[in-house]
């Protein structure tokens, strides 16, 4: 009878959870924590990229030691701001993390900007390798994000309607924090990586493969 009582409470107890959304919204804060850690993953993949992208820079263009100090600080900070799940509902955490890969971003922008002056280097066979993987990157970073904010879009959805909304409450459950309605505009396209190998403004851009 214990046993038949116990299964029976089980039974109950999990059909309830199954039907206010308890599973869903579990299933939909797993989802999220995967697309975050995807995001992480392209940005750790671009931070690779820089030292050998500044070494190849730097030896055409040993002068430009500004841009350098400018790379290696934003690099050192996107290295210090870290959101692991536990801290991914964190808004502020959220909203460091994004200003530290701005600050990189822009960093990357005029360490570009820095080969027009110098054809010598946007001739040079490793720096057009890393040109076309830094490209491929900013594709997949922009893919990432994009995921992960529709998947926080989708969470913070079933966290606030009724009746799932009530599950979450009695769960401590909150909407997450996403990408700013700014930033959310900037990043719906993939920033366009220059080096200054085409033609002309009327020339036809050329897609690098090899990513």
């Amino acid at each position: 009878m214990k046993k038949s009582a116990l299964f029976l409470t089980l039974l109950v107890g999990s059909l309830t959870l199954s039907g206010c959304g308890y599973n869903t919204l579990q299933a939909q804060d797993e989802q999220t924590n995967a697309a975050w850690s995807e995001v992480v993953n392209q940005y750790q993949r671009r931070a690779d990229l820089v030292p050998n992208l500044v070494a190849t820079v730097e030896r055409y263009a040993k002068h430009e030691q500004a841009v350098f100090t400018e790379v290696a600080d934003a690099r050192s900070k996107v290295g210090s701001v870290q959101i692991t799940p536990e801290t991914l509902n964190d808004p502020n955490a959220m909203a460091q993390y994004q200003a530290a890969q701005s600050q990189m971003t822009s960093a990357l922008s005029r360490l570009m900007m820095v080969s027009e002056r110098y054809p010598e280097l946007k001739a040079d066979g490793m720096f057009q390798d890393l040109q076309a993987q830094l490209e491929g990157t900013e594709n997949r970073i922009t893919v990432a994000r994009n995921r992960y904010i529709e998947d926080v879009k989708t969470y913070n959805v079933t966290v606030r309607q009724f009746p799932t909304n009530l599950t979450a409450m009695v769960f401590g459950l909150s909407t997450k924090p996403n990408f700013s309605v700014e930033n959310e505009k900037a990043i719906s396209t993939a920033p366009t990586v220059n080096f200054g190998n085409q033609a002309s403004p009327d020339s036809k851009p050329t897609t690098q493969s090899g990513q």
